[in-house]
């Protein structure tokens, strides 16, 4: 089994080669996004921590009661509010509000390219190693639990697969990568999926 410091390297690896953007629509060759969409930016942050098996992927469940994706597993983040100054500002400031991770226990790695989403945010997948511990804690109203997930089994292109469901009237395909009693699916998996790729290239 890979060490952390080998996953570290692989990921540093994986953040410097070229890449395209990725979308929601990547499944659904005959769904096109909207003409003359306002893309909103938003961050969000791939946290990596030391955990038991090398290094962990910080995720958050989404509280039930919101109004937009309900009890959905996402990354902490956000869109870009304008005091951030950037996307990777915005994944940084999120993840301490939803998570208490500190912004100053956080080494940014690098980005991912950035993911359309079918709710037309451009969002910049961030990856950075947590530096020092910290207690997690779910902002309240907002993240029902905070949980780790095994990189190397996020990284694990087994563990993928593709689903769908019906949205807007038309039956959508997306990526699931399902962990335990976690449904880990759309665009977090999606966005997961890209690093797997490239790590995998890297390897």
């Amino acid at each position: 089994m890979p060490t952390s410091d080998d996953q570290l390297s692989l990921v540093r690896a994986a953040l410097a080669l070229p890449g395209e953007d990725s979308s929601d629509f990547d499944l659904n060759p005959g769904i096109a996004a909207p003409e003359g969409r306002a893309l909103r930016s938003a961050g969000v942050l791939m946290a990596l921590a030391e955990g038991s098996q090398g290094l962990d992927v910080y995720l958050t469940k989404r509280a039930n009661h919101l109004k937009h994706h309900p009890g959905q597993i996402a990354f902490p983040g956000g869109k870009q509010e304008p005091g951030d100054g950037s996307a990777v500002a915005a994944a940084l400031r999120e993840a301490e509000e939803e998570i208490a991770l500190p912004r100053d226990a956080v080494e940014v790695l690098g980005t991912l390219p950035p993911h359309e989403t079918v709710t037309s945010f451009t969002v910049t997948p961030v990856v950075g190693r947590v530096i020092r511990p910290f207690d997690p804690r779910p902002e309240i109203g907002e993240v029902e639990e905070v949980f780790r997930v095994p990189l190397s089994f996020l990284m694990d292109a087994a563990n993928y697969r593709i689903e769908g469901r019906r949205w807007q009237g038309r039956r959508r395909h997306y990526f699931a990568v399902p962990y335990g009693p976690y449904y880990i699916w759309g665009a977090t998996a999606r966005m997961l999926r890209g690093l797997a790729d490239r790590m995998a290239r890297c390897g």
